[in-house]
Order: structure tokens, then sequence, then C-alpha cells
């Protein structure tokens, strides 16, 4: 007869401190399992942290509806516990029925284990599948909260743009030092859509197109026709606002990322005599940072 070894004084349920067997356990969790308690439940009262002792203990008792997910797929589950009692593995089951093996391990892990029959090379390959598997519902998931993020913010007022554009520019734009004066508004960022937004809060200032410059820096090892092309048309300016391109040059020993066609460089914009503009900018982030400190969420108007 089986026996578990206690520590003195952590027993429940009437249990004798020191040991208990087996069948004193399994009495006790099929009873807690009857009055509906969850395998959480009773892990804490019996004192049990082995998922494979606990597994054993409760062997053939359903757990109760309340602990059951429920937005669970009842047909998913029914079909994985039909698949884990033919002898199917978690990555089987997986692969087979197209959903994620925590999932199946939650459906099925009150059943036994199948004896593992495959050899090493189909192993490796169901290992895969189910890799691939796991990568595109991370992939679709990860969409999912994408489009759902995206479809949240809906339309910006002038004000919101206007916020926004003010701590865009004090992530990525140039600032002034009291070592070295640059009262001048220049933003630099490699990301288009960042480009775009900037060039909607200047446009909101009532910036106009003939003030603002551009220049691309860029690796010489990269496509500079197809670079300046690129940013030529994303902007839409007329090519007499860029200025000559910066071109860094290349160290072979360098392992650089930023490579391949999307590769495009940084693009520098520049507003003209923005000496006031700058000033302006660094002023309303100050109001921001002031605001912020006293910011309490609970007072919505």
């Amino acid at each position: 007869m089986t026996e578990i070894r206690r520590r003195p004084g952590d027993g429940t349920g009437g249990l004798r401190a020191g040991a208990a067997t087996f069948d004193d356990l399994r009495q006790q969790a099929v009873a807690f399992r009857r009055e509906g308690l969850s395998r959480r439940q009773i892990r804490d009262r019996l004192h049990v942290h082995n998922n494979d002792i606990l597994n054993r203990l409760l062997e053939g008792e359903p757990p109760p509806e309340w602990t059951k997910r429920p937005n669970a797929k009842d047909d998913l589950r029914a079909r994985a516990r039909e698949l884990r009692l033919q002898g199917m593995t978690y990555d089987q089951i997986q692969v087979e029925l197209g959903c994620a093996k925590s999932s199946t391990s939650l459906w099925v892990r009150d059943l036994p284990k199948p004896e593992r029959r495959r050899g090493p090379e189909e192993a490796s390959a169901v290992a895969k599948r189910s890799w691939e598997r796991t990568l595109q519902l991370r992939e679709a998931e990860r969409c999912r909260t994408k489009e759902d993020a995206a479809s949240e913010i809906g339309a910006l007022s002038d004000r919101e743009l206007f916020i926004l554009g003010v701590g865009l520019y004090w992530s990525e734009g140039s600032k002034d030092k009291p070592y070295e004066r640059r009262e001048r508004a220049t933003f630099v960022n490699s990301d288009p859509d960042m480009i775009s937004v900037y060039l909607a809060w200047l446009r909101l200032l009532g910036v106009e197109g003939h003030q603002v410059r551009y220049f691309l820096m860029i690796h010489e090892s990269a496509d500079v026709a197809g670079a300046e092309s690129f940013w030529a048309e994303h902007v839409g300016a007329d090519p007499s606002h860029f200025t000559k391109t910066a071109l860094k040059r290349h160290n072979p020993a360098t392992r650089r990322r930023n490579t391949g066609e999307k590769y495009r460089g940084c693009l520098a914009v520049r507003v003209l005599k923005s000496a006031d503009l700058y000033r302006r900018i660094e002023g309303w982030w100050c109001g921001i940072v002031g605001a912020a400190a006293h910011h309490d969420p609970r007072n919505r108007t």
C-alpha cells in the first residue's frame, strides 16, 4: 500500500500527522471532488503539491461544471478527450484539432498518459508540426490584438494630435543644450509612419511645405537611390526640398541587422527658421510634464 509522508502539523481532514496512505488521501480527494471543489482547492486542503500524485488521487473523477472554462469549445474538448483515449499525445491532438497545447492539457490532464510508440524521426516531425501550429496561433493572436487596439483609437481631435506631436518630437527630435545651442526643430526617424504623423502635426501647427527641408542619412552599402526615391514619394515633397544625402561609411567588421529591401535609412525633417517653434515645443513639453505630475485618473470630466 502506498504511503505518503507529510510534515507534522500540515494534515487536514482528520488525518494524523506523520504519514497518510494513498487510499486515505484518495478517499478524501474523491469526496472533496464530489463536493464540487476544484483541483487547487483539493491540493491546498490535502497539501499534495505533486501534480502526478494529484492526478492519481482524482483519476476517474470528472471536474465540477463550475471549474470548466466558460468559453471553452465543448466540441473540441470532447474530441480532444476522445483522441487522448485513443493514445494521442498533446502534440498530435494539437495538430489534429488546431487548438492550443495549453487548452489540450486542461481538457485531458485527468486522462491516463498514452504509451510512446513513435520513433525519433516521427517524434521530430510531430514536434515540428506542433511548433509551426503554435507559431501560427501566436501570429493570429498577435494580429487580432493589434487590430483590436487600432480600432480603439478612432478619430483624433486637434488637441489629441497636438499633444501626441509634442511627445513625439521630444522623443525623436533634436534638443537644445546649455553647452550647445540647437534651437531649431529637426526630427529624425527611420519609420515612415512616424514621419507621417510628425508631418501631420507640423501642418496642424501651420507649418507650410516650403518651410520644410529633408535630408537622408543612410549606409553607403544600401540602395541609396531607391531610398531617396522612396522618401521623396512618401513625403510628397519637391526634390528641391531634399538636401544632399549623408552616407555612413560601411565597416565590414560590424554585423548590421538593418539591411535588406526595407532598410531605407533615416529621414531628417528640418523646419527652417524654427528657433521660436523649438522654444514653444520645449515649453509645451514642460507643460505636459507638469500636468502629468498632478494627474489623478479618478478625476474624469
